[in-house]
This record gives structure tokens, sequence and C-alpha cells, in this order.
């Protein structure tokens, strides 16, 4: 602002906020507040003048030959002036004597405060301080004078926003997990009643399987011992084609146990991944929960996508078997979701291929792979006794995860972006390391750069070229 502002007294200005429209991210140039300057130069009885006609005004911007001094507020001028001789001292003379008496600690904020920071930073202050006003600095040379009672106004009014959504956001959650536990219990359902049929086709099988093997030894007796048989008989094996009978009657009834076993853990692994946990965790085999999954994702997995398993020797672990279900879901789904395109391009390459044998192709690439591996690891810590982990690997040699999108994987595993939005991700970090006690690693290469990205501070050693990698451990009690 220009210099000769400050030779004569301006009016105070107002300037209007807009507290109907605040948000949790509402910063302190969205607040009702001041500008008013005053020359250090200025007698005191002009302020007073000020404040009588304007009662509201909390305080003045001092400056000297354009330059910001500091701030005065209504309260300091009156406490000054009720001083033995106070009104001699300070009315009849520049206002410069009386700051020089009445100057304090001043809380000076950028405009692009948040409301929220602002009002932490002076509650902060000393309690004969809590009442000053706050200096508002919108550039280099504008200065606003604020109201600590319009601050915490619109602080509070921020927190019954922020609990309003909170609730709003709990409320959600419940419902959402009413249905998911509703759906699971109906998930549940089914999946027994699929089993009753399953066992009851089961239990007969041994039956109808050792029945036709007698029917077929009377039939083969019958030939043995009749010699010629009748011409209808001979006419009528040979409609039926009994020879062929013979051979496929067996293979149908294995056909069949093949399809009902199947069936039975299809309805099993449904019912393990509803399975709602105990209030104590159990021990569970890892490598059942594992084929569950894969054979829940059996229909997900085409041909072109192979599991590749290098199961170790793993004691029963002591978990919640239902939660871990849902992290293995989350990272499987995960993976074939990465290598489902790259699948699907191969395919394609490899009819192109076939369809013009003349064209010089690249080689094909490598298969779309998941790998998972489980083993037992040992980790000394300073200070601590050596602890045993169970590590479960999943690695897919997708094109991998961008640096971009690591971090912002990283950054959903902490607890206020996982209030604000529970990636499935995030939701099995959660269950790792809170729940279980465990560790959650991260490592990607994408194919783009190849190089490495961590979204953890301990990962495994071993060199990935492309792809994604899963690290959970476990500890072993």
């Amino acid at each position: 602002m220009p210099n000769e502002f400050y030779h004569h007294l301006s009016p105070p200005t107002l300037v209007e906020g807009c507290l109907q429209t605040l948000h949790l991210e509402a910063t302190l140039q969205e607040l009702q507040r001041y500008s008013f300057y005053m020359e250090l130069g200025c007698l005191g009885i002009e302020l007073a003048q000020t404040f009588e006609q304007h009662p509201l005004l909390p305080g003045a911007v001092l400056v000297e030959q354009g330059q910001f001094r500091g701030m005065i507020s209504r309260h300091r001028l009156l406490e000054y002036l009720i001083r033995p001789s106070g009104i001699e001292l300070f009315l009849k003379k520049p206002l410069r004597v009386l700051y020089s008496y009445a100057r304090s600690d001043l809380l000076l904020l950028s405009g692009t405060t948040p409301i929220v920071v602002a009002a932490q930073q002076a509650l902060r202050r000393s309690p004969e301080l809590q009442g000053e006003p706050i200096v508002v600095q919108a550039d280099p040379q504008t200065y606003y004078l604020l109201d600590i009672h319009t601050l915490n106004i619109a602080y509070w009014q921020i927190r019954g926003i922020e609990t309003q959504v909170r609730y709003e956001r709990t409320q959600a959650q419940m419902i959402q997990s009413d249905k998911m536990a509703s759906l699971g219990r109906l998930v549940d359902g089914i999946a027994h009643e699929i089993l009753d049929p399953v066992s009851f086709i089961w239990g007969n099988l041994s039956h109808v399987s050792t029945y036709s093997d007698s029917l077929l030894q009377l039939l083969t007796a019958y030939e043995t011992n009749l010699g010629q048989l009748p011409t209808a008989l001979a006419q009528l094996r040979d409609d039926l084609e009994l020879d062929y009978l013979r051979q496929d009657l067996p293979q149908t009834i294995a056909s069949i146990r093949t399809g009902a076993e199947r069936l039975s853990k299809l309805a099993s692994s449904l019912q393990n991944f509803c399975h709602i946990d105990e209030v104590y965790p159990k021990p569970a085999n890892l490598h059942e929960l594992l084929d569950s999954i894969l054979l829940l994702l059996k229909s997900r997995l085409t041909s072109d996508i192979q599991v590749v398993k290098h199961y170790g020797h793993l004691p029963p672990v002591v978990c919640f078997a239902g939660q871990l279900h849902q992290v293995f879901m989350n990272i499987l789904s995960n993976a074939v979701d990465a290598l489902i395109d790259q699948a699907v391009s191969q395919q394609l390459e490899q009819d192109l291929r076939a369809s013009h044998q003349s064209l010089i192709l690249p080689p094909t690439a490598v298969k779309p792979t998941i790998t998972i591996t489980t083993e037992i690891r040992s980790q000394a810590i300073a200070g601590a006794p050596t602890l045993r982990w169970v590590a479960i690997c999943i690695a897919d040699n997708g094109p991998g995860i961008a640096a971009a999108d690591q971090a912002r994987i990283l950054e959903s595993f902490s607890v206020k972006k996982r209030a604000e939005k529970e990636t499935s991700l995030a939701v099995s970090y959660q269950i790792i390391t809170a729940k279980h006690g465990g560790k959650f690693n991260l490592r990607s290469c994408p194919a783009a750069d190849r190089t490495d990205a961590h979204a953890s501070a301990t990962l495994t050693e071993q060199p990935l070229a492309t792809g994604t990698e899963f690290e959970l451990l476990l500890p072993l009690v």
C-alpha cells in the first residue's frame, strides 16, 4: 500500500466472511476480519475515538512509513488508560509511546492458514493473551485483524461439521458391515444347502459303483455260462452297445465323483470365506486358506494365467482365519486384475502368429504367473530374542505399480486416509499389522522404469524384474 495511505486516519473496513459455507479445510481468509491501520505518529486519543465509534473493532494494525510494526488491541488500550495518570500519559502522546509499554507477543498468521490450525495455535498462547486478536497477513503489504471470538465460533462450527461427517461415515460403515454380515449369512446358508445334496450324492456314489460292478460281473457270468445267446438278447446287447457301456460306466462314475468333490470343496470354501471370526484367534492351516481362495477365483484364473505354489512346511498358525481369508482375497484379486490384460494381449499375439505365419513378430513374453511362497523365517532384533515369522509372499509378473500409485497406496495405510476411505489394501494392512501384530510389505517394479519402490521399511532382498510382490509376515507363537 502507498505510504500516503497512513498520513490520515482511514475508517475501519469490515471484510465479510462466509461462515455459512465453512468446510473442514476452510482458511482464515474465509472469515470476517477488519482492515484498520494507524501510524505510530498518530495520537492515542485518535485511536480511542475510533474504538468509541466502532465498538466491534478488536484493535489496530500499527505502521510506520508504510511498514508493518505491530498491533495494539482495544483491550490493551483500555488496560493502560485506567492506570494512574494513564489518560495524561497516553491519550495526548503518539501511539509510539503507548506501544512501547503495551507491546506483547503477536500471533501473525498467513491468510491461507486452516482455521483449525489457527485455533490450536491461539489456544497455546499464554492466558493473558488468549483474548488478543490475530493478525492475518494476506500479502506482504496487506494485514487484517481477526477477532478471537470469530475464530472460536468458526472453529467449533468446523468441529461440529467434522463430528457430523464422522458420524455419517460411521453410520455408513455400520450399514455396510451389516450388509456384508447379512450377505455372509446368506452365502453360508446357500453353501450349506449345496452341501446337503452333494453329501447325498457323495454318500451314494460308493454304492452305485459297487452295484454297477456287480451287475457287470453278473452280465459277464451270464454270457460265459449261456454260451450262444438267443437272437433277441444278442440284438439287445448290440443295441445297448454293452462293450462300450462296460468301459464308459466306471469313467462316468469317476467323473460324477470328481464333480461332487469339487462342488463340496467350493461350498466349503464359501463357508470358510463367510466365516465370522471368534473373539480369540485360533490355529489355522494357511495353505488351506490360500487354496480355498484360489478355488473361489478359479473362474477368473483363465488358462492363460498360471499359479505356481512353493509351499513350505508350516505349523498351524494362530490367527483370525476369516480376516486372513479377506486379505488373501484382496491381494490375489489385485494380482489377477494386473495379469488379465497381459494374458489377453498374449492370446491375441498367439492368434496373430497362427493366422500370419509369414510375419516376423517379437518373441512371446513370459506367461502371466502368480507365485505363492510360504516359509518360516527368523529375524533377530537388537535387545530382544530372535523372532520367528510365517512369511507369505504373493507375487505376479505383471506390469507393476507406478511410483505415484505406490505413494498413494502407502498413504492410504495411514489412520487419517483410512478413515476417509478404506481401500481393500488399507483394510488388509490393518488386519495384518493391528489385528495380528505382523508386517505388510509391498515391492513393485513398473515395467516402464524397472526401479524398485518400497512401500514399507522392511522388504525382501530378492531381485524382482517386473511385477508386484506382497509380503505378509505373521508372528509365530
